[in-house]
């Protein structure tokens, strides 16, 4: 999932798009366990008697903030410069350029909300465990279709899918996230954005030629 999604701008008095997009912040920064509501409610600038209006328990606040962190990193990545390349491979490529891009500013800025939220509720709180893996598992969907087109443009038959190699991409991501938490920087997660461009290069270049040879 994005390390930058942009809140789309909530209207005056929309206090749950308000909670919504403080949470992005206020979990990646503390931590789901450590974020209060009340700290919620301070961020998004609305009283608890609102958050709990719109939300019946922390947990549905934590699932909602799942829902709503696909769909603003969905449109950032619909979005993104990459789609126009005319080779898959290309895009593909073009991702993981677009994902080191966004590493930058301080490490909540641009660490994984679902990320963070599951590594720690991931058997405690089972609905946002669930929400989470529909984000990740959805946004590897998108990947895993410009993966598939290189491989039928390549004549690629691998033993490998390319709903893996894209699920290995959101592990890569995640575990440079981690990393950019324990040393407190991003120069390690960019350093592991880079081995995993070479891996798909070399993936690609690698099986590619199999392919020619066995023909």
């Amino acid at each position: 999932m994005t390390s930058r999604p942009v809140p789309s701008g909530p209207h005056r008095g929309d206090a749950r798009r308000k909670i919504l997009d403080a949470a992005f912040s206020v979990i990646r920064a503390k931590g789901y366990s450590a974020a209060t509501v009340d700290d919620l409610c301070a961020a998004a600038g609305v009283t608890k008697g609102a958050f709990f209006h719109h939300f019946e328990s922390k947990e549905a606040l934590g699932v909602a903030a799942a829902d709503h962190w696909s769909e603003v990193t969905g449109a950032l990545f619909a979005a993104a410069p990459y789609h126009k390349l005319a080779d898959p491979l290309a895009r593909v490529l073009g991702y993981v350029d677009f994902r080191k891009a966004l590493l930058s500013g301080a490490v909540a800025d641009f660490t994984c909300l679902v990320g963070t939220m599951v590594q720690e509720v991931y058997d405690s709180h089972p609905a946002i465990r669930a929400a989470a893996e529909r984000s990740i598992v959805d946004h590897a969907s998108h990947v895993a279709l410009d993966i598939d087109a290189a491989m039928k443009t390549r004549g690629m038959k691998p033993e490998w899918t390319a709903e893996s190699l894209a699920l290995h991409t959101q592990a890569v991501l995640q575990g440079a996230f981690i990393l950019a938490k324990a040393t407190g920087g991003a120069a390690v997660a960019e350093a592991m954005v880079d081995h995993l461009k070479r891996y798909v290069t070399m993936l690609f270049g690698r099986d590619a030629a199999r392919e020619r040879t066995a023909a």
